[in-house]
């Protein structure tokens, strides 16, 4: 929405503000910061200042003023009036020594000073008048000397760094520092210096004197007097061993000494206690003392590039149990003792560039390391991992563990231990390495205990976690077991703390939400409103206990009133309360009453709106972005909404609305369209509820209202022109964050990057897109702080100058435009990974490949592949089922699509469907029930009967059927059949896909030809006609469905009809018609085929014969199928068949199995099958599924077929690749039926 600027009076509330990465260069320093008088803390960090603002002198009460990285080259100005000024950091500037004025140092409040990073050449005059400084830092400068009354003022000092300047000495008054706790001297050529007033310093804990000539020679030869010295940095000097005096520091917890020329440590060592980083790299060391074990807090060790060798680390270094780093690159190590493994809390392990041959087994057993780094050893062997824990495929497969054991313990089962051989090999390498190592020291021996006693204790945990139990007691679950309560997530409506501390809390409901209500309008209560109020308080036995009521106003809508009722229930389940109170206005309990001090205050109105709301017309601004590529994703900035603002190298998004353009530059990027594509869908989905026309005309076809939109009226056809700046420069956004205190305001700068993690649901924030203003207000963020943030968008807008196309928005958390996520790194990205790339190519783009990975470690559901197969249905079940479905079906009525109506189908074809034809049954069951009372059943007869009747529709479609019959049937007989039944369900079936009932209705008779009914053959021959009988599962799914008539479609273990037509074309022709029954098939399959055969086969021009399989007539019946051919001779692959869909469609990778009553249709175009018959298993893959879709089966197929060598070692199984269309015999003879893929209606 459209802000318009006035003055709102709220600056001089706002305490504290920053304005970091703002261009303030020239005139551009808002005026209207004059007037923010309150002011207490200002950063104006990066903002291109070269003086110090005259606004700035306004500002009476500022205390802390921040001006890093700026072009000042002087502070002269009003700096000097601001007498509360307690902070000044003018670091990264152009500060010259001149150009402070002394007037500044007489500020009684200054305490903290930053001049780093500046020209100085010498200390500010004048800054020894400064007696209130405790932080100075003038590093980085180039300061030869420091003035001795310096020192003699200042001595409050708490911290002084003056590094990297060009100091040679410094003055004997730096004895009287006698409170300094940091000294910094880094970087200055220090070398006369003796360091004689470092004893006197006796507060010092911090003492950094890297790179300062430092020697033997002159350092104290004793340190007693600095008991509090903890952290100390001597490296890059030339000091040829540790120096005496450090010894002494006992509470000494950080030593640099790197970069030094030491060649031995001593044993003294052990008195550091409290030594938590140690740094011995770059020295001359061959051998670490054994007292090194004894530094018990030690955690962080570094001794890389130097000379040591296995026997220079202690083996004893496993007693360092907090180690956390420990880095020995670059040194002549071979191996490394078994103890650096035995340190639990080792994360980083930096063994590169030596000489390693192995390392020991237990370095597989630091489960918390993070980082092993071994480069550059290039006689390394690595230990085998243990077999009982293998990890998972790693990035390229997305973080998914696919081991077997990882992927059983995630579905549910057991994991059972790998058997490992009892011969093992030879190894020259460790046998090597025993005779080099000699015979093992006692140490040693006591390590080898140890290290087994850990893996045993590892594997008894392992398998203590474990159920005993095989991989084939998972059982799939029953339907009630899988039903979980919903989890009770209250975070959204109340916050951790609430009902947490002794006190009153009140909340009122505001568009169906409880929002906390401000202290200060306790006990008042507005008539059309309801609110929530806890009460808490502390037991006797010092338990927190709760009282909860809600009140309900005289003129609340009911909306209000529910919900009050409803999310007072919601906070007794948060706390575990007893119960809630009700309490109407004016009827309230004395209980409710003396909650408060005084009687409560009914206000008249309501102070929050409604949930209810009516719909109006939404108001759309014009607005005209030029998109352009961002890495992975986009950026839009706003132009004005003119035709001239039009490049041909960009694309443009013109949003009018209900009508959103987007007009493609003929030179722009592909990538850049279909991104831009994808948005402009986006944006239409969520924020107009695909209300709105998306028109994309290439450039020159653009409709006229393209033009009229964009205010061209000329009638000569518009020629865009490259006006774009090559090196148009994107500023990036800023973010303040709105705080609220007692009387006053701040606007801090989140320092975390712009994701949309940073927006907290509590806070209220202001996103400066230098054009574009918005405020966004979280769900839980009081109703102040939304007022004051729009008031201070309103001056944040006005500060700046802004076009005449800028607009100021306010948006609710959960209804961010498309626009505004875009300022948020990998918010909603268009597309923020590309899933159909692999793994490589996606982390190249800089997409955070990892940390998605790391989100999605737990998404993956492969229990499917380890749940037993679905047993076949026992005959007596199945007649069971049968014949209760059949009792109760009363009446069917079938009918059948010609043309474009539905008429009766003739008896005889009832249970014969063809593969083009549309069938509708109407099915009237009637429901046995049995009334309470005769007379009462007498009297109400009728109504009984319609209660216990229902009708049931079931609509057929063939697989070759268009889904035009569909649409005939629901706008005609579906209609008639709803006036004339009161009761009516439809169910839409497609061919072999049929429920269990609607087949069982047809007595496993169920017979599919191919074509349509009634349609003369081509040629005016009837085909021959082959048809095979089969059962998938149960009897239940038993189909005689055609086949191509061919020889090699024959299957011993099947019956199968062939219908050989005689010569002449009309109905009445005669035809033998053979039922072949094959000598492996089953007696009832036989029986069924006969009865088939008869029933609807025969007629009086018909010759029915029944053949065994080895008597069939040659004259007939094998040339009817194109001659003999080898087929099949057993079907022992149905005992075996499983058909899973790998999909990603739930938002993360899952594996889900077909019933056995599978189908070529249930192949999924957009998925990828994985097929078992027992003895192959094939990777089927559709035509529109994604490369990461792929990797995922493959490994889950990997998966399967390890778990199946365990379930049945007897039947080893090979892993095949299939594409569409492409199939062979081996897997097309699984499903019954098989012809060519349905194609998708054009």
């Amino acid at each position: 929405m459209l802000v318009t600027m006035a003055n709102t009076g709220l600056l001089p509330f706002v305490r504290g503000v920053d304005f970091t990465c703002n261009d303030f260069s020239g005139d551009k320093f808002p005026d209207a910061i004059r007037y923010m008088t309150g002011l207490q803390w200002l950063r104006l960090d990066k903002t291109n200042l070269t003086d110090i603002p005259e606004e700035l002198g306004k500002l009476m009460k500022l205390e802390n003023l921040s001006l890093k990285k700026n072009d000042l080259e002087k502070l002269f100005g009003e700096l000097t009036e601001l007498k509360c000024l307690r902070s000044l950091n003018v670091r990264h500037n152009k500060v010259k020594s001149s150009g402070i004025p002394a007037e500044l140092f007489r500020l009684e409040e200054l305490t903290t000073l930053d001049l780093s990073h500046n020209r100085l050449k010498e200390v500010p005059e004048g800054l020894d008048k400064a007696k209130s400084l405790l932080v100075l830092n003038l590093s980085h400068n180039k300061i030869e000397s420091i003035p001795p009354t310096l020192f003699v003022q200042l001595t409050d000092l708490l911290f002084l760094d003056l590094s990297n300047n060009l100091l040679e000495t410094l003055p004997p008054q730096t004895r009287r520092l006698a409170n300094l706790q940091t000294l910094i001297l880094n970087d200055n050529p220090l070398g006369l210096f003796q360091l004689r007033q470092l004893p006197s310093l006796q507060s010092l804990e911090t003492l950094h004197m890297r790179n300062t000539q430092r020697t033997l020679a002159n350092l104290p030869t004793s340190l007693d007097t600095l008991a509090n010295l903890s952290d100390v940095d001597l490296s890059k000097n030339s000091l040829t061993k540790v120096p005496d005096a450090l010894y002494s520091l006992q509470n000494l917890k950080r030593l640099n000494l790197s970069d030094n020329e030491i060649t031995e440590v001593s044993s003294a060592m052990d008195i550091w206690q409290k030594l938590e980083s140690l740094n011995l790299s770059r020295n001359k060391l061959t051998t670490l003392p054994a007292s090194l074990c004894k530094l018990q807090n030690l955690r962080r060790l570094h001794v890389d590039d130097n000379k040591l060798d296995f026997e220079g680390i202690p083996s004893g270094i496993g007693k360092l149990g907090n180690l956390e780093v420990f880095s020995a690159a670059n040194n002549q190590l071979e191996m490394i003792p078994e103890g650096l493994c035995r340190c639990g809390s080792l994360k980083k392990l930096n063994l590169s560039c030596n000489k390693l041959i192995t390392l020991p087994d237990a370095i597989h057993l630091l489960s918390d390391l993070e980082s092993l780094q071994l480069h550059d050893n290039p006689d390394l062997v690595m230990p085998p991992k243990p077999v009982e824990r293998p990890r998972g495929a790693g990035l390229q497969y997305y973080n998914i563990d696919f081991s077997l054991q990882a992927q059983l313990q995630l579905a549910g089962a057991a994991t059972t231990e790998p058997t490992t051989p009892t011969s093992v090999k030879s190894d020259p390498i460790a046998r090597k390495l025993r005779l080099r190592r000699g015979r093992a020291e006692p140490e040693q021996r006591d390590s080898a205990l140890i290290l087994r006693g850990m893996q045993e204790q590892a594997n008894t945990q392992h398998t203590d976690q474990r159920p005993d139990q095989r991989n084939s007691e998972l059982k799939p679950k029953r339907w009630d077991e899988s039903l979980e309560k919903p989890p009770l997530d209250y975070s959204e409506f109340f916050d951790e703390d609430t009902g947490q501390t002794p006190g009153l809390q009140i909340w009122e409901i505001e568009n169906f939400i409880p929002a906390p209500v401000e202290e200060v309008a306790y006990g008042k209560f507005f008539e059309g409103d309801c609110y929530i109020v806890l009460k808490t308080f502390l037991e006797e036995q010092g338990q927190l206990s709760w009282d909860i009521h809600f009140w309900i106003g005289s003129k609340a809508t009911l909306d209000k009133g529910a919900c009050a009722a409803m999310h007072a229930v919601n906070l007794r389940n948060l706390l575990g309360a007893k119960r809630t109170q009700r309490h109407e206005q004016g009827d309230e309990t004395p209980d409710f009453l003396a909650l408060f001090p005084t009687p409560p205050v009914y206000i008249q109105g309501s102070h929050t709106p409604s949930g209810f709301f009516t719909v109006d017309d939404p108001h759309y601004v014009r607005r005209l972005y030029r998109v352009e590529s961002a890495g992975s994703g986009l950026r839009l900035q706003p132009v004005p909404p003119r035709a001239q603002e039009l490049d041909p190298r960009y694309v443009f998004l013109l949003d009018a609305g209900l009508t959103i353009f987007l007009w493609n530059g003929k030179k722009a990027k592909n990538t850049l369209k279909s991104k831009a594509r994808l948005f402009a869908e986006k944006m239409n989905k969520e924020e107009r509820k695909n209300k709105a026309e998306l028109i994309a005309e290439p450039p020159g076809k653009e409709p006229r209202i393209f033009w009229e939109t964009l205010e061209y009226e000329d009638e000569t056809p518009f020629m865009p022109q490259e006006h774009v700046p090559e090196d148009v420069l994107w500023l990036p956004p800023r973010l303040y964050r709105v705080e609220l205190g007692m009387g006053y305001l701040e606007l801090p700068q989140p320092e975390a990057s712009l994701t949309r993690h940073v927006l907290a649901t509590r806070n209220v924030y202001i996103l400066d897109a230098h054009i574009d203003v918005f405020v966004w207000f979280g769900k839980k963020s009081s109703r102040l702080v939304r007022a004051a943030a729009v008031k201070l968008a309103q001056e944040l807008f006005n500060m700046a100058p802004r076009p005449d196309h800028a607009l100021v928005t306010r948006l609710q958390e959960g209804t961010e435009t498309q626009v505004f996520k875009t300022y948020f790194a990998g918010w909603d990205e268009v597309i923020a990974v590309d899933f159909t790339r692999t793994a490589e190519s996606v982390a190249r783009t800089g997409a955070d490949l990892a940390s998605w990975a790391k989100q999605q470690e737990t998404k993956a559901d492969l229990s499917a592949l380890f749940t037993p197969r679905q047993p076949p249905m026992q005959p007596s079940e199945v007649k069971t089922l049968s014949d209760e479905w059949n009792e109760d079906l009363e009446a069917m009525e079938a009918f059948v699509l010609e043309g474009r109506h539905f008429v009766r189908l003739p008896d005889h074809e009832i249970g014969i469907f063809h593969s083009c034809d549309c069938y509708v049954f109407l099915c009237k069951y009637i429901m046995p029930a049995e009334p309470e009372d005769e007379s009462d059943a007498s009297n109400e007869a009728e109504e009984a009967e319609s209660e216990c009747v229902s009708w049931v529709v079931y609509f057929w479609q063939g697989r070759r059927a268009p889904n035009m019959g569909w649409l005939t049937f629901t706008f005609g007989l579906e209609r008639k059949f709803k006036q004339l039944c009161r009761r009516l369900d439809v169910v839409r079936t497609h061919q072999q896909q049929e429920s269990l009932k609607f087949m069982a209705h047809f007595y496993r008779k169920f017979i599919i030809k191919d074509g349509k009914r009634n349609t003369k053959p081509e040629g005016g021959r009837q085909p021959v006609e082959l048809f095979e009988l089969r059962s998938n599962g149960s009897a239940l799914c038993t189909r005689l469905i055609q086949v191509k008539a061919d020889a090699a479609q024959l299957n011993s273990a099947f019956c199968y009809i062939l219908n050989v037509p005689l010569e002449g074309s009309n109905d009445t022709s005669s035809a033998i018609v053979y039922a072949w029954i094959g000598s492996k098939s089953d007696a009832d399959s036989a029986r069924l085929i006969e009865q088939i055969a008869e029933e609807k086969f025969n007629n009086p021009w018909v010759s029915l014969q029944v053949l065994t399989e080895g008597s069939e007539p040659d004259n007939f019946f094998w040339v009817a199928l194109g001659g003999r051919k080898p087929y099949d001779t057993d079907a022992d692959y149905l005992n075996y068949t499983r058909l899973f869909r790998c999909s990603n469609e739930k938002g993360y990778f899952t594996v889900s199995e077909k019933c056995t009553d599978f189908c070529q249709d249930d192949l999924a175009d957009d998925d990828i099958m994985i097929l078992d018959n027992g003895e192959q298993v094939f990777l089927w893959l559709g035509a529109k599924c994604s490369e990461v879709e792929i990797k995922l089966a493959y490994k889950s197929a990997q998966v399967y077929i390890q778990h199946m060598k365990s379930m049945q070692p007897d039947k080893p199984r090979k892993l095949f690749l299939t594409l569409k269309d492409k199939e062979s015999r081996r897997f097309t003879k699984c499903f019954h039926g098989w012809g060519e893929h349905k194609r998708p209606p054009e």
